[in-house]
This record gives structure tokens, sequence and C-alpha cells, in this order.
């Protein structure tokens, strides 16, 4: 709006400004940041009311989150909030990229809500049915992909390498709409310890910030042999404002979390973090940038397959967070040092924008 106001008056004066990505970028995290905290008291408050006995806690999990039994769920709202607020005063109007993340994240913000609600309301960990939910999911990352391969197309970029690419075809659609639900996914696997998901999310929003300024700068690409996407730019303020919002919802969810971001927030984080990283054609950077949330799928998966062939479990506990629980690891412990795996995982991440 903001940006569309200062268009409409030619730029003027001190509404020269708003031409810079930068500085609507810094505007982004100051606005999703400061409204988060603004709404965040008051908004948790009505939470704690509205659900009572909070997200239900698994009895066969850690016996140590027994403790967190009454906490309310589906912070996640706030940060949409924020969020969106953010980007709507930010953000230029008349890019595709930015309207295709935001049905992403609102989308999946929507199915992730759905499932708290049903699990809040019939005091239940088990919420929406896994196939309702991926295929809800899979149609709403596919109408994104459409959207965003006819603007930018099929091509898929190799990290390492200079203009290589590999031109999928139609198949990339199916491809663009697996890594945004399987990033999804792997977030909201991730979100089981206090601020575990939270900052890790944010790391990685801070790296693609500057992934999606440098591959919207023709200049920029070309230098360091990216590919080009005009209009990607715009992003580094969706990103801008994802952090702004998670800083916001990190000041009420570190230890011990007075709010839960739920699936509410945790799909529709990772769902904008695929978008983008689709949209910026660094689709596996993002598998190195977000490894953190990549091993934690992973460790569910393999859990899941050897124990239906062979009985016998190869964590003690899936995600890997609850392993590391089960063998003494304090809570802020393993949170702590999976951020910081989280930092060196996206310096490496950024790495390879040199690396080629």
């Amino acid at each position: 709006m903001l940006y569309w106001i200062a268009e409409h008056l030619h730029f003027a004066g001190l509404l020269n400004l708003f031409r810079y990505l930068s500085f609507r970028t810094g505007g982004a995290v100051a606005t999703a940041l400061f409204l988060g905290l603004l709404i965040g008291p008051r908004f948790i408050g009505w939470l704690r009311i509205r659900q009572g006995k909070g997200q239900p806690i698994r009895d066969d999990g850690p016996q140590s989150h027994l403790a967190k039994r009454g906490t309310p769920t589906m912070g996640g709202l706030m940060i949409l909030t924020s969020l969106s607020v953010s980007m709507l005063l930010w953000m230029e109007f008349a890019n595709p990229y930015v309207w295709a993340c935001l049905f992403v994240t609102l989308g999946f913000g929507a199915i992730g809500f759905l499932d708290d609600y049903d699990k809040v309301t019939k005091a239940s960990t088990k919420g929406v049915s896994g196939r309702v939910r991926l295929l809800a999911e899979f149609i709403i990352a596919a109408v994104a992909a459409a959207l965003i391969t006819h603007e930018n197309g099929t091509h898929l970029y190799l990290p390492f390498v200079t203009g290589v690419s590999i031109d999928l075809g139609y198949f990339y659609i199916a491809f663009a709409a697996f890594v945004i639900v399987a990033f999804g996914n792997a977030v909201n696997l991730t979100d089981g310890l206090d601020g575990l998901a939270t900052m890790p999310v944010i790391i990685a929003a801070v790296a693609f910030m500057i992934i999606a300024y440098l591959v919207g700068n023709a200049k920029f690409a070309d230098y360091l042999g990216i590919p080009h996407v005009e209009g990607a730019g715009d992003l580094a303020i969706y990103c801008g404002a994802i952090a702004g919002a998670g800083l916001a919802f990190l000041w009420f969810n570190a230890p011990p979390a007075a709010v839960f971001m739920g699936d509410t927030g945790s799909l529709a984080l990772g769902g904008a973090l695929g978008a983008i990283a689709v949209t910026a054609h660094h689709e596996i950077v993002l598998a190195i940038i977000g490894g953190l949330f990549v091993v934690e799928a992973l460790s569910v998966v393999i859990q899941v397959f050897f124990f239906k062939r062979t009985g016998k479990r190869v964590f003690r506990m899936a995600p890997i967070h609850h392993h590391f629980e089960q063998l003494g690891w304090s809570e802020p412990t393993v949170v702590i040092r999976f951020w910081i795996i989280a930092l060196v995982l996206a310096l490496a991440g950024l790495s390879t924008l040199k690396l080629r």
C-alpha cells in the first residue's frame, strides 16, 4: 500500500525511499516485529480463554512435556497477522510472486488452523486426517507453482555450477509442489520444543532474504552466476516480514513457552520458505539452508520405515529432537544446539552463491 501511494505520488521527496528494496525490507521487518509484540499479550490471553486446556500433550512423549499442559496453541495466527499486515503495507501489489507466496502461506495456515482446532476441540493429538491434509496442501502448492512457473519458467538450476539447468517442463509444477509441501511438513515436524522451529525459520528467512535480493538484481545475478528472476527481489521484503514476525513470536515462545506455534504457524512458514525457494530457483539450496528441517523429517521417515519392516526403532523417539531428549539432553540444550546447526547450514547454503 505504501509503495502504491508513493508510486502514484511519483516518489516525490522522501517518498523516493520506497523505490529501494532495502528500505522496504527494513520497514517490513520493523512492522512485523512491532505488530507481533503489540498484539502478543492480548492474543495469548484470548487463546487461553478460548482453548481452556490448551494443546493436547501426547502421553507417550517425553515425560517432561506433560508439564506443558494448558499452554495455548494456534500462536501461528499471531505470526500470520503481523506478516500479512506488514506485507500489505510494504509489498508491490503488481508482483505475482508475492501473491503466490501469500497464497501458500495463508492456505497452509488455514489447513494448520483446522488441524489445531480439531485437536483442541476434541482434546486429541490426532487432528485432521493426514491424507486430507496432504491433498489440500498439494492443491494449494500446485496452484502456486503453476503461477510461479508461468512467470519464470520450468528450469531446475543446479548449485555449485554456472548456467547449468534442466528443463523439467510440466513436471516442474509437480516438483515445485512437492518442495513446498515437503518443506511445510518438515518445519511442522520440527516444531516440537519451545523455540526449536522458530529460530531456524528466522535464520532460513534471513538467508533467503539475501538470495532473493541477489536473484532479483540482474548485475549481482550475472556476477555470481546464479539465475536472474525479474521481480524476485520483492521476496526479500517477504523474508524480512517472516523474520520480524518470527522474532516477535519467539519473544513469547522462548522457553518456557507462553504459547505454541501449532500447525497454523509451522505449516504456513515452511510452505512460505518452499515457495520462495521455488521462485528464486534455489530449491536444492533450500535443502542445505533448511537442512535441520530435512533431517527432522527424514528421522520420522526412517523410523516409520524400519519399524514397520523390522519392529525395531532406529531412534529412541522421532522426530530426532526427541531422540536427544531421551539420551538425557535437557530441552534448552537441544534447542540451542539445533539453532547453532541451523546457522551453520544457512552459512553453508549461502556459500553456494560463490562456489560456482
